[in-house]
């Protein structure tokens, strides 16, 4: 008997988070669907040394634990967020907390590292594409070095050229960087990452703090047993300054712990402990439109965001999970493609608008100023129904 034809050809290039993930959805949900993986790294790469933090939403983790590919033991899970202004401030404390108690939800999200997620989700790739080689192929150690356009498709070039019905650039790097983006804008600030020690926190707990120079986050980390004293916790940093007069890149270690524990509120617990922080230059890059033509580019193809919200990763899953969707029940590819566009606009537009409003605002210095952001955070822990919303908002993006 003739094997059926397959209805859709897709290819995905990058093989990062969202590219893994959006190749296995429509794996698993596309039967008919043939998926072609592209990705510049050797499929036996190393990424067990990449610990890059990530911050996933409760429903980010659900879309993955769906996908099979949630490693529960490697996660940390956030129980509850505090979000506050360094002092001074008024009214009060100034402070925003959340909480999954409140919410009514097992957790807020989770913390765990980038080498770990994208291990998880390439293990079940290769599982699938084992099972399913006639559709089911994987390009690792190829470059896509340039996409074109065709009749009813593009053309992928990555040594040899091979057509697609549809291409999704589902990763930044050098070839999604020579994409103009139609939204830009340089914050002027530096991000300082790396990982601390915390003795008496509260297990679970994620710190927002706005400072005079920036945003500073602290997000608890999964803490193995022995690889602090006891009654210690790890967590990562992200400290935001101005690239112009870095107060951070001059001082010491011991000196940075020193800084750390005046900025972060006393319920984070004392800093005892910081690895090497690496500097990352902030931007806004934003693409107006996901879909062009037959192209269609989401994660950090489509946006890169400042990380003072934590939703990049998020909104880049979300994508992922709405592409399929609209693949799976639309029989006109270009159809479901203008569908999908339509029903992300909103999603994408407001966390890309809120996320870059408190990447400005938490940096704006004048007389009252600082009382009115106070003022405002001291508003929202009053008005539950609206705290909830915004909680709801960051597990889930806009529905």
């Amino acid at each position: 008997m003739k094997a059926p034809s397959l209805a859709l050809n897709i290819a995905v290039v990058g093989a990062g988070p969202v590219g893994l993930a959006l190749a296995l959805h429509a794996a698993r949900t596309m039967a008919q669907a043939s998926v072609t993986l592209f990705d510049t790294r050797s499929a036996d790469h190393d990424l067990s040394g990449d610990q890059r933090t990530l911050a996933l939403s409760l429903g980010s983790v659900q879309f993955l634990q769906r996908l099979q590919a949630w490693p529960p033991a490697a996660a940390q899970p956030i129980l509850s967020v505090h979000v506050s202004q360094a002092p001074p401030t008024w009214p009060g404390d100034g402070v925003v907390r959340l909480s999954a108690h409140d919410e009514a939800v097992p957790m807020l999200g989770a913390v765990l590292g980038y080498g770990t997620l994208v291990s998880a989700l390439q293990r079940a790739w290769e599982s699938d594409a084992a099972a399913a080689p006639q559709r089911l192929h994987t390009r690792f150690g190829s470059a896509v070095a340039g996409l074109k356009p065709v009749g009813g498709g593009v053309e992928v070039d990555a040594g040899i050229a091979e057509t697609f019905d549809l291409v999704v650039v589902a990763e930044g790097g050098v070839f999604a960087n020579q994409v103009r983006k139609s939204v830009r804008h340089d914050y002027g600030q530096t991000a300082w990452v790396g990982q601390l020690t915390l003795d008496g926190a509260t297990p679970g707990m994620a710190f927002e703090r706005f400072t005079r120079h920036g945003p500073a986050a602290l997000l608890p980390l999964p803490t193995p047993p022995g690889a602090v004293e006891p009654g210690s916790t790890r967590a990562a940093l992200v400290w935001c300054v101005p690239s112009s007069d870095d107060p951070v890149r001059p001082l010491s270690d011991t000196q940075r712990i020193a800084v750390l524990n005046t900025l972060f509120a006393p319920e984070a617990g004392r800093i005892s402990g910081v690895s090497p922080l690496k500097p990352f230059a902030l931007g806004l890059n934003a693409e107006r439109t996901l879909v062009d033509g037959r192209q269609v580019r989401i994660g950090n193809a489509a946006q890169t965001l400042h990380p003072v919200a934590g939703q990049g990763l998020n909104l880049g899953l979300r994508d992922a999970c709405a592409l399929v969707q609209a693949l799976r029940f639309g029989a006109d590819v270009d159809a479901a493609l203008r569908r999908v566009e339509w029903q992300r606009a909103a999603d994408r537009w407001t966390t890309i608008a809120s996320t870059d409003f408190l990447a400005r605002s938490f940096t704006w210095q004048g007389p009252g100023v600082a009382a009115a952001r106070g003022l405002a955070l001291a508003a929202l822990q009053a008005a539950p129904p609206l705290k909830s919303l915004l909680a709801r908002q960051m597990m889930f993006g806009r529905r």
